[in-house]
């Protein structure tokens, strides 16, 4: 990619960005317009620094990163990955990925190549980006999704002695959305939220485990690969330290759209709740309760940040529960 060629960012991203508008404070808001103000410049830096050469950026790409297909200097095939900020920083984001997949080592997750969390960027093995889980059927993209998250939990590495770890855990994670919960919710949506968050204080008294979670685990986030290790990796981890329910609760609103217009659409959630657990061994109970909890957060913060049909779906997903 010449450094003359202006780069036009995704609209994904730049909508996603826009977004923040909606909940996440004036600070965080400017320091994402700094942030893709000078993209263009962090991109041609970071190429140059790795002696990387440009294919193309990726669109539509995600929404919290611009990803660009790259060469390394003996020609191998790379993806380039620059997070913007959200309410974490981008180079807080870039350490806690890092960190995430530098100890799965390439076991269920795509490979970490080389960082800088200074500038929030991360080079990866190439994947097929055009090929997630959700390009097969129903049943097969779950039985797919079930292998892959099973290889992520792992025993979290020791933290080093007299410092902080990089990870958050669940309960400080979701202790740190409360206050948002509480500030934007609609009137009609407080007996709900309400409803989750008892939930969420149940489950975080008697945690039954502490594993490395992926943290946003989906059939999205699991795309085709030729690594003779695996035909399916794992990307874009939000990692976080907790049990395995939290992480499957996010897997069990997949293709949320087409469970709405199915008939039965309540009963059906509630099977593939069922069918998720008994398959990992996971309490039916616990993980009906953190996709409760995942899906009110979710659909309160679509609805704060303008996508208020998407939220409304997500509202009535939590209500099946």
């Amino acid at each position: 990619m010449p450094s003359a060629l202006p780069l036009d960012p995704p609209q994904r991203l730049v909508r996603a960005l826009g977004s923040l508008r909606g909940y996440a404070g004036e600070e965080v808001e400017a320091e994402a317009d700094a942030w893709l103000a000078a993209l263009p410049r962090l991109l041609e830096e970071t190429l140059k620094r790795w002696e990387l050469t440009a294919e193309r950026v990726v669109a539509p790409g995600g929404r919290g990163s611009l990803v660009a297909l790259v060469r390394q200097p003996d020609g191998a095939p790379a993806v380039l990955k620059l997070l913007a900020p959200d309410l974490a920083g981008s180079r807080l984001r870039a350490e806690r990925e890092g960190a995430a997949l530098a100890q799965w080592d390439g076991w269920g997750a795509v490979r970490l190549l080389r960082s800088a969390p200074e500038d929030g960027a991360l080079l990866l093995e190439r994947l097929h980006g055009e090929m997630s889980l959700r390009s097969l059927p129903e049943a097969k993209a779950m039985l797919e999704a079930v292998s892959a998250a099973r290889r992520l939990w792992v025993t979290p590495a020791p933290e080093p002695a007299g410092g902080e770890g990089v990870f958050e855990t669940v309960a400080e994670h979701t202790a740190e959305e409360i206050g948002f919960l509480r500030g934007a919710v609609p009137e009609e949506v407080l007996p709900l939220l309400e409803e989750a968050l008892q939930l969420r204080a149940a489950l975080l008294a008697e945690p039954p485990e502490q594993v490395l979670l992926h943290g946003d685990f989906r059939q999205g986030a699991v795309l085709a690969a030729d690594a003779e290790r695996a035909r399916w990796l794992a990307v874009g981890p939000e990692p976080l330290l907790g049990e395995r329910a939290y992480d499957l609760a996010r897997l069990t609103r997949d293709r949320l759209h087409d469970l709405v217009a199915s008939p039965g659409a309540a009963a059906a959630t509630r099977r593939r709740i069922h069918k998720l657990a008994d398959s990992l061994d996971v309490d039916r109970e616990r993980l009906r309760g953190w996709s409760l909890y995942r899906a009110v957060e979710s659909g309160i913060r679509h609805m704060a940040s303008g996508r208020r049909e998407d939220g409304e779906i997500l509202l009535e997903f939590a209500g099946w529960l």
